[in-house]
């Protein structure tokens, strides 16, 4: 008989490798013995997966189970079991003497044929699951959301034989378990002794695919990179008075973005728009095309995983050679430009030194430091190693409280994500209504102005001249007047649009960020949970919570450098605004008065 379960609540999936249950509902278990909460089961549609331990009652039987194997893997390899094989699915017992060498997959274990699951069909993740593991706002969506969380994901090996059924999984409950430490699979799971401390270590992520992973920062957190990082390389997070910030750049700058030009290459053959670009500090120009730009930024996003990297405006296949896209392209750059010299970190970076200032005619120079910056061993887990933060007493980070910053901050770019959606359509709207619909009502209220002076014109008396003209001047007034309507956008909301765009790029990027800092107070609570259960030395932990500071600092220091340029920016935009929208209602007031005094003399 089969092991069997029965649903408290219901759960809804959030991430791959999960299945979703219903109040009292009855599912088959492929193992009693949890891990880190997360039972693996099938439910009653046949789907099979994980799902929380404490939202199930494990359904006791009367009789003994008959013996049965686990999911993927027989006990003793990859040999079927004689009959008379079993073993008490309910515990993990460590085997006899006389019991077979332990199993152990060789390194390139990714490659390894496995046996198909005795159920009827294999687990396979829902469609489209490779965009599930960024749901930007969901507030589960990462394997750190919750403390001692279980990856989302299994890793899936792909059969040998094109005759087999396509992938299988190995199950999380069979006597072996995966064991990712120095790049190989091994191990057999044996209870631990109660004489001896056993040499447990904090597991790493199933989902090898998740921000967390992809960034280095597990890697980092666990202690598995090690380098040696040159001054100048050095990143510094100190302490303001609004937390941790990064260390001010000592020679701040600006740089303007102008004059886009056409031009052309291979004898007229290729055309490109060019961008000359003055930097405050050297005075140098240069001019850049947009693949420059996103080469740029390309490598920045790359190397700083834990900085929001401003995006770039999108591309565009066609009309990329129109006045109105050109310029508005360049109003973009010129955002995204001002954040780049903004940020402490960005601005001083190598790559983009070497963007501002390499001559647009030394073609060799600039490929040296395009392969120089390609080349940067700084990146990934490494990056971390080149964060300094502050030390000694009262410098240290209270992980309850980062923890609630960061999910405060997570809700504030929720729900400054949706506002900036809902302004970003309202202006949209609101600014094709003045292009073309005020501007049409306005001019028809004008042409009917127009009509009515027509008509009086018909009479010849001499004082009724007065009054023709300046009826006619008012039927002028309202055509100028639907001019200045559709010609406002330009001079307002389009800005509030660019910014905009601007912020939502950084919206976007602040979940993987988030999704790096979770990982690692994940990890910590792990470690401590070992500590406190004897299986793991405390210096060993202190390590992993020393590191997991250290990108806490750095998340913080992004957050604080966030809000302080948002400040800065929408201040400045809507004092703009609201100044264009006076002087916009100023030229309609004189057009208005001006018609006014023609009545004076009539």
């Amino acid at each position: 008989m089969a092991l069997r379960a029965r649903a408290l609540y219901d759960f809804r999936s959030e991430n791959p490798g999960e299945i979703s249950l219903r109040e009292h509902e009855v599912l088959s278990l492929c193992s009693e013995q949890d891990i880190e909460g997360w039972l693996e089961g099938i439910n009653s549609h046949g789907d099979r997966g994980l799902f929380p331990a404490s939202y199930v009652q494990v359904i006791r039987a009367a009789e003994t189970p008959p013996p049965a194997r686990y999911a993927n893997l027989p006990v003793g390899g990859f040999e079927p079991l004689p009959p008379s094989a079993a073993f008490k699915p309910a515990t993990l017992e460590a085997p006899p003497v006389a019991a077979p060498e332990p199993f152990s997959l060789p390194p390139a274990a990714a490659e390894y044929p496995f046996l198909p699951p005795p159920y009827g069909r294999s687990y396979q993740p829902s469609q489209g699951s490779d965009d599930d593991w960024d749901d930007d706002w969901d507030e589960s969506s990462t394997v750190a959301d919750e403390p001692g969380s279980l990856s989302s994901s299994y890793p899936v090996y792909e059969a040998a034989s094109r005759r087999a059924s396509g992938h299988y999984r190995l199950s999380m409950q069979s006597e072996m378990s995966l064991s990712f430490r120095s790049g190989h699979v091994a191990g057999h799971l044996h209870p631990p002794s109660s004489s001896t401390k056993s040499s447990a270590t904090v597991s790493r992520n199933l989902n090898r695919f998740s921000t967390f992973v992809k960034s280095g920062g597990e890697a980092f957190v666990l202690g598995e990179v090690s380098g040696f990082v040159k001054d100048g390389d050095k990143l510094c997070v100190v302490l303001g008075p609004r937390g941790p910030e990064w260390q001010e750049n000592p020679y701040p700058f600006q740089c303007s973005i102008e004059d886009p030009t056409k031009q052309t290459k291979f004898k007229g053959m290729k055309s490109y728009i060019a961008y000359k670009l003055v930097s405050s500090h050297t005075g140098q120009q240069v001019h850049r095309r947009y693949k420059h730009f996103d080469w740029l930024y390309g490598r920045l996003a790359e190397k700083f995983p834990v900085i929001s990297v401003p995006h770039l405006p999108e591309k565009q296949a066609t009309g990329r050679f129109e006045e109105d896209f050109i310029s508005k392209r360049r109003k973009g750059l010129a955002w995204w430009m001002d954040h780049m010299c903004s940020h402490p970190v960005l601005a001083q970076c190598d790559a983009f030194q070497h963007f501002l200032t390499c001559p647009s005619t030394d073609e060799k120079t600039w490929k040296q430091g395009k392969r120089k910056a390609e080349k940067d061993e700084m990146v990934g887990a490494n990056f971390f190693l080149t964060i300094s933060v502050p030390t000694g007493s009262g410098a240290g980070l209270d992980l309850h409280e980062v923890e609630s910053q960061v999910d405060g901050f997570k809700a504030f770019t929720k729900k400054m994500d949706e506002s900036a959606l809902q302004l970003n359509h309202t202006a949209n709207e609101f600014s094709r209504k003045q292009v073309t619909g005020f501007k049409k009502e306005y001019q028809k209220v004008g042409h009917s102005f127009k009509c009515l002076s027509q008509a009086f014109e018909l009479d010849q008396q001499a004082f009724s001249a007065g009054l023709n003209q300046a009826i006619a001047f008012t039927a002028e007034a309202y055509d100028a007047i639907g001019d200045l309507f559709a010609d406002q956008p330009r001079q307002d909301l389009d800005a509030v649009m660019d910014l905009l765009a601007l912020y939502q790029g950084h919206l976007a990027n602040f979940p993987d960020i988030i999704h790096v800092q979770k990982g690692a107070l994940t990890k910590v609570k792990e470690s401590k949970r070992h500590v406190e259960e004897g299986k793991m030395e405390l210096p060993k932990a202190e390590g992993i919570q020393e590191r997991c500071n250290i990108i806490s600092f750095a998340t913080l220091a992004e957050i604080n450098h966030f809000h302080k340029i948002r400040v800065r920016d929408f201040k400045s935009q809507m004092q703009h605004f609201l100044q264009q929208q006076i002087l916009f209602f100023q030229k309609v007031t004189q057009k208005l008065e001006e018609a006014l005094h023609k009545y004076d003399n009539v």
